[in-house]
């Protein structure tokens, strides 16, 4: 039926209308039930349905029965001329008062012939106060017979009125209050109500083996024998059906009469099909229990085999004894059978709220197992108070025998009394009970709330994953006592892995890319599955050996799944609560925050490493590129020099450089790459490789090899990269210069007093001369050409090469050192060795910037000594 949620309404009408006839039919049990018959003639009867005749038993000693002559053997045909059913007993007693006269037909062993014998009727009761209680408790317990099927099948039939389950669970309860202890129980009701009272037994009565069978064989899965014969439990309820509709029409024919039964010759058959239908109910159930496909239908259906078991074979054993036997059913065996009978719907309910049979609402198992134990409670101390009050007040009786008049009154005297003690100690005991069961049902959960309050703070601390997976996994279980805990964490790969509790193989990893995990992500909040029977089916393979309970999704940014954390079932099977829910978001909550932090300090770490890694790889790779520059200077007679890199980060791509050409010949080498950082250190070995691979062909051959590191550069370098060089190459012994300007800037040559007069075609006056251009960049371009300029140096003449570093230095206000600055630097600290005017130089950059250095600051100085 849950399939069809439009039926819904037409479902609810119908077990309104159900719940209405089976309680209009309880009610007419209970007030009937409780009547007792005003008269009586002092005979013990069993009615012979073969014969329609009542057998009497026995008779009372100097009762209207004996004194009328009826004997225990007579078999009583007619009352008052009227032929015998199986009602009609009871019905006269019914309509006559103490005093009256009865005429009852009787045949006798030895009479041929009936006999009409003349009775007075007496008032009915007990012989004796005893009698009296044990009669009254008898009867109440008789009269209450509906009460428990009644309760249980309405319950949840309207808690699940979309479930076959239950409906066939109501009707099967509503069928077996049809069975009545003692017959004619409805002979007080209304006239107008009679017929319904009987119709509804008539229809129930016969229905119940039926039903009793079609439960079982499909719940709570379906038994052996209706997976051979699926077709015989719809033979049963239509052959049910069939017997219903003869007993109804037997109740027509009978005028009103208060039984309607079959016709005598189908009265064994009828019952060897009803007998035989629990029969095979039994078989099925017994079946279900032993060979269930999983250890979750054992476990939800061994409380009802145990119950149905003990609660309906006695009481089927003594039916069929009376059915077939004739055996009398007593006050007290029918009020034991009650007894018994109860325990099959209290098994039901039992089920229902411990073990989830059905799948009734959490908030009514919880409320339905602390309103048991504790009314039970209360129950069981009104029960043992009354007892023992009771057994106290018969007990002392005795003692006062000898004093007739006050034995009884003093009986019940000193009973009252120690009743009012009892009760007082009772309600003591009841007071400090009642804090226990208090305790057990809401202690704990103020437990698990300040245990998971406590996580909740905790998890703010932690350090690392493995902690706050064992901070989960210690608390969960100490809150919430599942049976097991699983928590997931996601790793770097993306994939949520164990972090904390035993799993199978093949549950170690999932992937969050499930797709019930991504609904359960969309969801953000805890699931619980045992009450959600789609999800279970949707449930993630790797996670269906876990059994889980509940999952609880921790959310990362985005609502990304961190993480996932898998609760069994409570060993106490309690549900998880809204609060316990609520709790458990929070915790997740926190977790994920957590795992967020964690992720991001690992992020942080990594990068920290990675640029700690960075760090040391460009610090390796500035001694490596520092051991590019020059470690030896080529001694010369007639010339001291000097040169400096300073990279404006770890790694440069200016490049200066002494190459021993011959001896008595110095190449003087620097560059200026477009780019800085790791780029420029590249190309600046790229270059420098190229170089010194070639520069012995300097002194002979400068433009070719210039054009052949121009050629090597433009093949090995993008586009847009390329390099300003000066090449010099001094001779020691004549004191020319030889050089090729690529681009670079202007070289400047500061004339000493002796140089000046030296110099050819130069005024004979100390001044500065610049060194010009004289061919493009290098790498730019591949079809290129480089001249070579020359020019003398006179003593105290000193030669300067620098890159834009230092002219282009930038102070506070946007100011750049120049070349003015520089050559007033130059000339202010000319009289100085070269290493020390090279400092004295990038000392006046230094300060004149504005603190942080933006490109690679580089220099050569030569200084002509002859």
């Amino acid at each position: 039926m849950s399939g069809y949620p439009l039926t819904k309404p037409l479902l609810a009408t119908l077990a309104t209308l159900f719940a209405a006839a089976a309680i209009v039919y309880s009610g007419l049990w209970i007030y009937c039930a409780s009547r007792t018959i005003p008269v009586e003639l002092g005979f013990d009867n069993q009615y012979i349905p073969r014969s329609h005749a009542q057998s009497v038993k026995s008779v009372l000693k100097d009762s209207p029965a004996e004194r009328a002559g009826i004997r225990k053997g007579d078999r009583i045909v007619a009352i008052n001329g009227e032929p015998l059913e199986e009602d009609t007993l009871v019905r006269v007693w019914s309509e006559h008062k103490p005093g009256d006269s009865v005429a009852v037909t009787v045949e006798r062993p030895q009479i041929a012939t009936p006999i009409v014998l003349h009775g007075i009727f007496r008032a009915s009761g007990p012989a004796s106060a005893e009698a009296g209680v044990v009669t009254h408790v008898g009867v109440e317990i008789n009269s209450l017979f509906p009460v428990v099927f009644l309760t249980v099948a309405l319950a949840v039939l309207f808690l699940r009125v979309d479930d076959r389950n239950a409906w066939l669970m109501a009707l099967m309860f509503a069928s077996f209050i049809a069975i009545p202890p003692f017959p004619n129980a409805f002979l007080g009701a209304p006239l107008w109500l009679r017929p319904f009272a009987v119709a509804y037994r008539s229809i129930f009565d016969n229905l119940v083996a039926p039903l009793f069978y079609f439960f079982f064989a499909t719940f709570p899965v379906r038994s052996a024998i209706d997976r051979r014969v699926p077709w015989l439990k719809w033979i049963g309820l239509l052959i049910g059906a069939s017997l219903a509709s003869i007993a109804l029409r037997a109740f027509g024919r009978a005028r009103g009469g208060l039984e309607a039964t079959p016709l005598n010759y189908m009265h064994i058959p009828t019952l060897c099909f009803n007998y035989g239908l629990i029969v095979l109910g039994f078989i099925s159930l017994t079946s279900n229990a032993i060979n269930a496909p999983s250890s979750e239908a054992r476990r939800k259906i061994r409380v009802i085999l145990l119950g149905t078991l003990v609660g309906v074979i006695p009481p089927t054993l003594v039916l069929a004894a009376n059915d077939f036997f004739g055996y009398n059913i007593t006050l007290w065996v029918g009020a034991a059978i009650i007894l018994l009978l109860w325990l099959f719907p209290a098994s039901f309910a039992y089920a229902v709220v411990k073990h989830r049979v059905l799948e009734v609402p959490v908030l009514l198992r919880r409320s339905a197992r602390y309103l048991l134990v504790q009314r039970g409670f209360v129950i069981l101390l009104v029960v043992l108070s009354v007892g023992t009050t009771i057994a106290f007040a018969l007990i002392f009786s005795r003692y006062l025998e000898s004093e007739p008049v006050v034995a009884v009154p003093g009986g019940i005297s000193l009973g009252a009394i120690f009743g009012t003690c009892l009760l007082w100690t009772g309600s003591r005991v009841h007071k400090s009970v009642g804090k226990r069961i208090d305790r057990a049902f809401f202690r704990n959960a103020y437990d698990a709330q300040v245990l998971l309050q406590d996580l909740l703070e905790k998890t703010r601390t932690v350090t690392d994953r493995s902690e706050l997976a064992a901070l989960l996994d210690h608390h969960l279980k100490q809150a919430l006592q599942p049976s097991s805990v699983v928590v997931y964490f996601e790793t770097r790969e993306g994939r949520l892995t164990v972090a904390a509790g035993d799993v199978p193989p093949g549950s170690e990893m999932i992937s969050p890319a499930d797709a019930f995990l991504e609904a359960l992500a969309r969801s953000g909040g805890p699931r619980e599955l045992s009450s959600d029977s789609t999800s279970e089916k949707m449930l993630l393979p790797a996670l269906v050996p876990l059994r889980p309970d509940c999952l609880v999704p921790i959310l990362g940014r985005d609502n990304r799944l961190a993480g996932l954390i898998v609760l069994g079932m409570r060993l106490s099977e309690e549900p998880y609560s809204r609060e316990d829910k609520h709790l458990l978001a929070a915790v997740a909550s926190q977790t994920g925050v957590a795992l967020e932090s964690f992720r991001l300090g690992e992020k942080v770490a990594e990068r920290i490493e990675a640029e700690r890694r960075t760090a040391q790889e460009m610090d390796f790779a500035r001694q490596v590129q520092m051991r590019l520059l020059p470690q030896k200077l080529p001694a010369m007679k007639t010339l001291d020099y000097a040169g400096g890199c300073i990279p404006a980060r770890t790694v440069g791509g200016d490049y200066y450089d002494f190459l021993e050409l011959r001896p008595g010949r110095l190449g003087m080498v620097l560059a200026d790459i477009a780019g800085k950082g790791v780029p420029g250190a590249l190309m600046m070995a790229n270059l420098q490789a190229n170089l010194r691979s070639q520069y012995a062909m300097a002194v002979e051959e400068m433009p070719r090899l210039l054009a052949s590191v121009n050629h090597l550069f433009y093949q090995s370098t993008e586009d847009s990269s390329y390099a300003t060089l000066i090449l010099a190459d001094y001779d020691d012994e004549n004191h020319v210069l030889r050089y090729a300007n690529c681009g670079h800037l202007p070289a400047i040559l500061l004339r000493g007093s002796d140089g000046a007069k030296q110099a050819e075609g130069v005024a004979a006056k100390p001044g500065i001369v610049k060194l010009p251009s004289t061919c493009t960049v290098l790498g730019m371009f591949e079809d290129w050409q480089c001249g070579i300029a020359e020019v003398r140096l006179g003593r105290g003449d000193t030669l300067v090469l620098y890159t834009d570093g230092i002219t282009e230095a930038s102070n506070d206000q946007a100011e750049e050192f120049g070349e003015r600055r520089l050559i007033e630097t130059l000339t202010l600290h000319s009289h100085l060795p070269a290493a020390q005017l090279l400092d004295s130089v990038v000392g006046a950059v230094r300060q004149f910037g504005s603190g942080e250095q933006e490109d690679d600051i580089t220099m050569i100085v030569a200084r002509c000594l002859s």
